[in-house]
């Protein structure tokens, strides 16, 4: 009797073990399909059901669909001069990020000198840098008892005012977008083939001729992309033009986000629709002219590069070193002066003596700040809290999506841009679709449903993160040589096993680094915060900045400094990682 009854449940077994493996296949041939649905509904619910949110908003007033909102803005003559000054300086930032941006791509594609490979890195900085952090050092540089003053003053020389004006909102676009343009032309400037120069030169013509008609047609389309990208950042700018211009110089992105302040919703939802619209168009422009150049440029012969100290100096060698150091003393100027002012303005008192009094302002506001006060390491606890939160949330979506967009199909290109969609839609819009939509609430099947503090705020910096990490994943992925998971396919592994044990492993540098993106992203948010936090406790180092620059510049500089220094750490992460892809990753 026991042989039988153990034959029976040994059979018993390997089928329950059959069932098991039949599942585990079925698994992971649907596995990426479920992720993919999983993270196309997470993805709807926390940015197109919020923009969504905002538009339906701006149509439908009082319990009737109307056009009378949109209509009334575009109508206006005070919402077009609005827009006309938001497009006026928007447009005046990129002529000055060009101005200082190109300079930067001549020397890092011609000249060799060490330290340059680091000079280079910096250029990805306006990604990881907060924005209001460059607001608060135009402040510490520029303002009434900047450093600035105080060095005339020392001089004995008549102070400046330029705070609140549109030459500061101007400089500090140039400080955040020049990197970009330069970043982007060094690149072009790189992929130049040299032989067609020594062609040109051989036919007679000067280096001037040859720079005119062979290398500057090549420059011009990244360039071009440069600019495109400055206007879009600009046009959008937030933290930056509400420090430093205040409501006299207010573009629409601080428009918006007055009438927020006084429950304008419908009139906030209009303007957020219209920039939303120009912002789309714009992109969508410039999406076309870098799709044009991306087919051109392979596999050039690259300019060599000369010696920043010349082996003799000659009058021509001697006039572009001065232009150089004339450039460089630009950049200590614009780009060096703003931090290092803050650094000395969070350690100097009211009569210049060093001092640490703003650091302990910090400390004790801690100790007996009130509900309503902000608390700086409140501050500091949100920011690592929600940033490992966002980091938990954006990662997989960014990875899946980058396994996505990599993989060819029907419909990718339209997939690509629903995916990509966060990158042109501003934080401002996000917050408030956020607060419109899911904090106020909604009701689905009779429950009202609610995401409030801080997973509000966590969702909306997701939101903005994980086309990053997309975008510094999917390039790494797209260049694995394809043979690697043919073979691993043929040894039997599944497509999700192939995935998980091949292609990840061998993109763990650009994964990581996306990851640093991600994290440094949520530290720096600024647009969709502000909104978010408003009257509660959710507010972040960033928030906190900028709170203190509305009473006083001392703690909200001590602020910025430990603001700088997550960032930093941030950066050094995205560097190190970032580096092993070998220029190959998005950005």
């Amino acid at each position: 009797m026991s042989g039988p009854a153990r034959g029976n449940g040994s059979s018993s077994g390997i089928s329950v073990r059959r069932a098991v493996a039949a599942l585990r296949r079925w698994g992971e041939r649907r596995a990426l399909t479920v992720v993919a649905a999983v993270t196309a509904l997470v993805l709807g619910l926390l940015f197109y059901y919020p923009v969504g949110t905002v538009f339906v908003d701006a149509v439908y007033v009082g319990g009737e669909w109307t056009l009378g909102p949109l209509v009334d803005v575009l109508t206006d003559p005070f919402y077009r001069q609005i827009f006309r000054f938001t497009a006026y300086q928007a447009l005046l930032s990129t002529a000055a990020s060009v101005a200082l941006g190109l300079p930067g791509a001549w020397v890092l594609s011609r000249f060799d000198f060490r330290g340059r490979e680091t000079l280079r890195s910096l250029t990805i900085l306006p990604f990881v840098m907060p924005s209001i952090m460059v607001a608060i050092g135009f402040v510490a540089t520029f303002g009434r008892t900047g450093t600035l003053n105080r060095l005339l003053e020392a001089l004995g020389l008549t102070e400046v005012t330029l705070l609140y004006s549109l030459p500061a909102i101007v400089v500090a676009h140039a400080f955040y977008n020049a990197p970009l343009v330069t970043r982007v032309t060094t690149a072009a400037w790189e992929s130049v083939d040299a032989s067609a120069v020594e062609t040109a030169r051989t036919l007679g013509a000067s280096p001037r001729r040859a720079f005119r008609d062979v290398v500057l047609p090549q420059l011009l389309p990244a360039i071009a992309v440069g600019a495109t990208l400055t206007f879009i950042f600009t046009f959008a700018s937030f933290p930056i033009v509400l420090a430093l211009g205040g409501v006299q110089l207010a573009t629409v992105e601080v428009f918006i986000y007055s009438r927020v302040q006084n429950l304008a919703f419908a009139e906030a939802a209009s303007l957020a629709v219209v920039e939303t619209a120009l912002s789309l168009g714009l992109t969508y422009a410039y999406l076309r002219y870098e799709a044009r150049m991306s087919s051109s440029g392979r596999g050039a012969r690259p300019q060599r590069r000369r010696p920043l100290w010349p082996a003799s100096w000659t009058r021509r060698a001697a006039a572009t070193r001065l232009a150089v150091a004339g450039y460089g003393a630009v950049v200590a100027l614009v780009f060096v002066a703003p931090v290092a002012s803050m650094l000395l303005e969070s350690v100097t008192g009211p009569q210049g003596e060093f001092t640490l009094d703003h650091y302990l302002f910090l400390l004790e506001r801690q100790r007996t700040g009130t509900s309503y006060q902000v608390r700086p390491l409140t501050a500091v606890r949100n920011s690592l809290v929600f940033g490992l939160g966002t980091l938990a949330l954006a990662l997989p979506m960014g990875v899946v999506t980058s396994v996505l967009t990599t993989r060819d199909f029907r419909g990718r290109k339209v997939l690509d841009a629903l995916l990509m969609a966060p990158l042109t839609v501003s934080g401002i819009v996000v917050g408030l679709g956020m607060l419109r939509g899911l904090v106020f609430g909604t009701v689905v099947f009779g429950t009202r449903v609610q995401v409030t503090g801080a997973l509000a705020v966590v969702a909306a910096h997701a939101v903005g993160a994980y086309p990053f990490v997309t975008r510094t994943v999917a390039p790494l992925l797209g260049g694995l040589d394809p043979r690697l998971v043919e073979s691993a396919r043929t040894l039997g592994a599944s497509r999700v096993r192939a995935l998980l044990d091949i292609e990840l492993p061998l993109v763990a540098a650009g994964v990581v680094a996306g990851a640093a993106f991600a994290f440094a992203i949520s530290i720096g948010e600024f647009d969709s915060t502000v909104i978010l936090a408003e009257g509660s406790n959710s507010y972040t180092m960033p928030v906190a900045v900028q709170r203190y620059l509305g009473r006083r510049l001392g703690p909200a500089t001590a602020m910025g400094c430990v603001l700088l220094v997550v960032t930093g750490l941030s950066f050094v992460v995205i560097e190190r990682f970032g580096g092993r892809t070998g220029g190959r990753g998005g950005f």
